[in-house]
């Protein structure tokens, strides 16, 4: 029960900044940690949807779990 607060908390914080620039840090196992910069484009239900900004367009997706477990570490853009 206290895992889905935390869970709700996180939505709710990435709702307010949908559609900001994001710098995104993916700790994706033993020394593997990928950064990059985007754009927060979409908040769904358990997953958010990040546009990168790379060579070429894409996007990524990542769940709240994700950033609950820091395997998957958000910071925007201060205005």
């Amino acid at each position: 029960m206290i895992q889905q607060a935390k869970i709700n908390s996180i939505k709710n914080e990435l709702e307010k900044h949908t559609g900001e620039s994001v710098s995104l840090k993916d700790i994706g196992g033993r020394r593997k940690v990928l950064i990059k910069n985007g754009v927060l484009e979409k908040t769904y239900s358990s997953i958010f949807v990040v546009k990168v900004e790379d060579d070429y367009e894409r996007r990524v997706t990542y769940s709240y779990t994700d950033v609950l477990t820091k395997s998957v570490q958000l910071s925007f853009a201060q205005l």
